[in-house]
């Protein structure tokens, strides 16, 4: 059977296709490299991102040659064009996973308190016994599989799914935006984990109130009902053999499902209640009946609710701080006509390392500065679309002493409205 896609899904994929930058010459990253000007103020996250993958390769007890080749591999894809304009936006994403990963190596003499008892009194006297017990007062296996699906399957799809719908409808640069929030989100909560570890609900249901210590593993809690209901022992060994057991607070499954939920109903606000309604239901999935929490009325018992709000404002609070930095083309992209931007003219806006117009990800890659390629763009747009070579110009950003922003390091024409704000331009194609 074949699968025809329509046509304009087959445009977006083609206009989003169609700005990624085929280059695979490491010198040319290189001398991007080389040129760009570093700045403290700007650039300090990638200094920190630095630190944070130093102190992951020190712990992990790996030979050293494996460390090398981790760093070498990482070296290669941000000096290679291509592949630098999808690793660079991702490095907060990459900073999250190595120090999640790296994290049960720290020496136990390092590790602070495990708090056992903080979260159930929080949920007590915050929020009452009554809440999770609401939500979760009855099982059976049709409500366990309804409770695995957002927070086995969905969790884990989710991120992919919303990259792949930013890259391809919404304006360029939303998507690295989306690497950064989602990225940081993960790795301050998994650094919350570490600094300040608290026992999760299947720990009081197990244990009790007794001390905990780090020799002990972790549980699939709930989910061990689906394990046996399909037969399989997938999430009892992953649980029970995870990085962080003690990472309740704040809950990442409520943190990354709510980021999902922001990004897709500020570019995509037409389906604001399907996208809520998943974040609610992945919430309902992760809370445990605190009424019934030795009998058998609880569901996932991996968070209580107190780790689903600090997750979630975990997220609202990365999301506003990225949205404030946007440009106004991504701040406002509804205001585009039908959100047609296949050709886009560079942002106003100084973003970092991450600031070339040159492909799908917007920001994603190093600028591209050299004159050559510069030349070469030009003569590329010119042959591409001759309607409009007078007036468009290469993706890279030139400030003036003025501050007006000129593309392709070129003089501003006076004579022209230069206070005007960039904006996206809609293609005459579409």
């Amino acid at each position: 059977m074949t699968i025809r896609l329509s046509p304009y899904l087959q445009q977006r994929v083609l206009a989003a296709a169609s700005r990624l930058e085929i280059n695979f010459d490491p010198r040319v990253g290189l001398a991007r490299v080389q040129r760009y000007g570093w700045q403290w103020k700007r650039d300090w996250p990638y200094a920190f991102l630095v630190i944070v993958a130093m102190f992951s390769l020190c712990v992990m007890p790996q030979h050293i040659l494996f460390k090398v080749f981790l760093v070498g591999i990482y070296t290669a894809a941000l000096l290679v064009p291509f592949t630098s304009q999808f690793v660079l936006p991702a490095t907060p994403i990459f900073g999250w996973l190595i120090l999640f990963f790296s994290s049960q190596f720290i020496p136990t003499k390092y590790r602070p308190h495990i708090w056992v008892s903080v979260l159930p009194t929080l949920e007590s006297v915050l929020y009452g016994a009554n809440i999770s017990d609401i939500l979760t007062r009855y099982t059976s296996p049709f409500l366990d599989v309804l409770a695995w699906i957002p927070y086995g399957v969905v969790h884990f799809a989710g991120p992919f799914f919303v990259a792949a719908f930013l890259f391809v409808f919404s304006p360029p640069g939303a998507l690295k935006f989306w690497g950064s929030a989602f990225g940081y989100l993960n790795l301050v909560g998994v650094m919350i984990q570490i600094i300040f570890p608290c026992a999760p609900p299947w720990y009081e249901i197990r244990e009790g109130l007794i001390p905990a210590n780090y020799g002990m593993h972790g549980s699939p809690g709930g989910l061990a009902r689906i394990d046996a209901i399909f037969g399989g022992n997938g999430y009892n060994n992953t649980f029970t053999n995870a990085p962080v057991p003690f990472g309740a607070f704040p809950s990442l499954h409520a943190g990354c499902s709510t980021m999902e939920a922001l990004f897709l109903s500020h570019f995509f606000p037409k389906g604001r209640v399907f996208y809520w309604s998943y974040v609610f239901w992945l919430y309902w999935s992760t809370m445990v009946s605190r009424l019934h929490l030795y009998q058998t009325s609880l569901y996932l018992t991996h968070h209580y609710l107190i780790d689903l709000v600090a997750g979630g404002s975990l997220a609202c609070a990365y999301f506003y701080y990225y949205l404030a930095r946007m440009p106004d083309e991504l701040r406002h992209p509804t205001a585009l006509v039908n959100g047609k931007f296949l050709n886009a003219t560079p942002l106003d806006e100084e973003v970092g390392m991450a600031s070339t117009m040159l492909n799908g990800n917007g920001y994603g890659g190093w600028d591209s500065i050299d004159e050559e390629e510069e030349e070469m763009l030009d003569r590329f747009g010119a042959s591409a679309n001759p309607s409009t070579s007078s007036s468009t110009s290469s993706p890279n950003v030139n400030r003036t002493p003025g501050g007006v922003i000129t593309p392709g390091g070129r003089s501003p024409n006076l004579t022209s409205n230069t206070g005007r704000k960039p904006s996206i331009v809609p293609n005459s194609r579409v």
